[in-house]
């Protein structure tokens, strides 16, 4: 398996994502690598976070196309991962 750190790079703290952590149990998303498939993913967060992964749907999240004066560019595409937690699962990243 990969270093943890080259599967999930960060947790994504947005409206969106603690919205759906109310409405559908307990959702939590994270940034992960291109390359990580499904599987790395559920045995990473398992193993960083000591809780009990039941699902993992993946994303691929397009770069935006940005602009400084005349120049152009555009950002790097990046995956996003939802993991769904088992009944009793938390993972709580502010620890208040």
């Amino acid at each position: 398996m990969k270093p943890l750190h080259q599967i999930i790079r960060k947790p994504l703290i947005t409206e969106k994502t603690s919205s759906l952590q109310k409405e559908a149990g307990q959702v939590v998303a994270f940034e992960v690598g291109r390359e990580a498939n499904k599987i790395e993913i559920k045995q990473a967060v398992e193993k960083a976070f000591n809780v009990k992964v039941t699902n993992v749907n993946t994303a691929l999240v397009g770069g935006k196309v940005k602009r400084v004066g005349r120049q152009s560019g555009k950002r790097s595409n990046w995956k996003k991962a939802y993991v769904t937690l088992a009944e009793g699962s938390n993972i709580d990243f502010f620890g208040v």
